[in-house]
């Protein structure tokens, strides 16, 4: 998704991650608990092994998936 975004909308790398994160929180009517880092928030986080956020977007077909917290777990 955030691929397409780049490619045929020329959004830029941080409006590709804002778009997945605190964005699509806000369109979900629920920014207030998550999508964003934040004391008091509910923690859903992703750590990947890349060296730039851009690997993110426009590298496809592989997984850099290094550690997964969900529910703050």
């Amino acid at each position: 998704t955030m691929n397409m975004a780049a490619i045929l909308f020329r959004m830029t790398v941080d409006e590709c991650l804002a778009g997945v994160t605190r964005e699509a929180a806000r369109a979900l009517g629920q920014l207030d608990e998550i999508g964003t880092l934040e004391v008091g928030k509910r923690c859903d986080l992703a750590v990947w092994d890349i060296e730039r956020p851009a690997d993110l977007v426009y590298r496809m077909g592989f997984n850099p998936l290094h550690v997964r917290v969900w529910r703050g777990q």
